[in-house]
């Protein structure tokens, strides 16, 4: 959950121009493309990453967190073994969660504030306390709110299925509905199962949903390593190669992402809001092709929404129906 301002600038000819966050890359056209005929040539994995935008730093390794196992409710139903695989060859699913409860054998709870704000100086503390992270009617809820906690002013969760379940290739459908408010900024994203090992960015992030502000704006990103530095390449629901989709975020809506050998495209309503092409992956595209984990967090302030931050929002919340991954 890096970011981010990307704006795509682009000729369209027999190759085309892209410059998106101080990465250029070279696109060429591909008539054999499923897309609509408006929009641009896939990108090739040939990048350039200079400083630019909010989120630039010295650092390209992502702060190490301190994780705990989730404590459930007296309410909750027995967490049921974790899913690395589907439970049986009929099984449509790689996983999946409809949240009858939270279960403690598919999620941890990341804790505390993390280092340098978790990467992009977030003001909130993450807990596994029930005033952050419930489950009512079926519904998960991540609530962030505003209190003093362990020296810090406001509180919200960051579940992951680090450890307990990542995969690679497949479809995620999720039914989320987001908050808004200035300074919120809720993400359902995942992050390369080797980070431990390599480090980010070359573990390779893929935001699949992120929104800030009071904006009714979905953006989807990736992120990866060239040349030992940052690579980024994102889109939106405000402006997919010239196309739109008005949104109110704070509605349930059925999102998608589709990731295989080829590429990741990810839908809202069947929207596409952003694609990248991944097949014959170099420059450190090949981190989208190893297994990733899911996280669920609501952030507050940042590098991206900024730090002007509304309190009379609180408490302000993320619903997530179900997460189903198909094989």
């Amino acid at each position: 959950m890096r970011h981010k301002i990307f704006r795509a600038i682009f000729n369209i000819t027999a190759t085309a121009t892209i410059v998106v966050t101080g990465i250029l890359a070279a696109c060429t056209s591909d008539s054999s493309s499923s897309g609509p005929a408006e929009e641009p040539p896939a990108c090739s994995s040939s990048y350039i990453d200079t400083p630019a935008g909010p989120e630039s730093s010295s650092s390209a390794t992502e702060p190490k967190f301190s994780s705990v196992t989730l404590q459930s409710s007296s309410s909750d139903k027995v967490a049921e073994p974790a899913e690395v695989t589907s439970s049986s060859s009929s099984s449509p699913y790689l996983w999946h969660d409809e949240f009858d409860s939270i279960d403690t054998a598919k999620w941890t709870f990341e804790i505390g504030t993390g280092a340098s704000g978790w990467g992009n100086n977030e003001w909130q503390y993450y807990t596994n306390r029930s005033e952050n992270a419930f489950v009512q009617d079926g519904v998960l809820h991540i609530r962030a709110n505003k209190e003093d906690y362990e020296g810090v002013q406001y509180t919200s969760a960051r579940m992951t299925t680090k450890g307990k379940f990542s995969f690679t290739y497949g479809t995620i459908e999720a039914r989320i509905a987001l908050p808004t408010g200035n300074g919120i900024w809720p993400a359902f994203w995942m992050l390369g199962e080797n980070i431990d090992a390599v480090s980010w960015p070359a573990c390779g992030e893929i935001d699949i949903i992120e929104a800030v502000n009071d904006e009714n704006v979905v953006y989807g990103t990736n992120h990866w390593q060239y040349e030992g530095g940052h690579a980024q390449y994102g889109n939106s629901t405000k402006d997919y190669y010239g196309t739109s989709k008005v949104l109110d975020i704070t509605q349930f809506h059925n999102y998608k992402m589709v990731w295989n050998e080829k590429l990741i495209a990810m839908y809202v309503d069947d929207f596409k809001y952003q694609e990248i092409a991944i097949e014959n992956a170099k420059d450190g595209l090949e981190a989208f092709h190893k297994p990733q984990f899911l996280i669920l967090n609501v952030a507050v302030a940042g590098n991206w929404p900024g730090f002007d931050v509304d309190d009379a929002q609180f408490p302000n919340e993320m619903l997530v129906d179900y997460i189903r991954v198909l094989k």
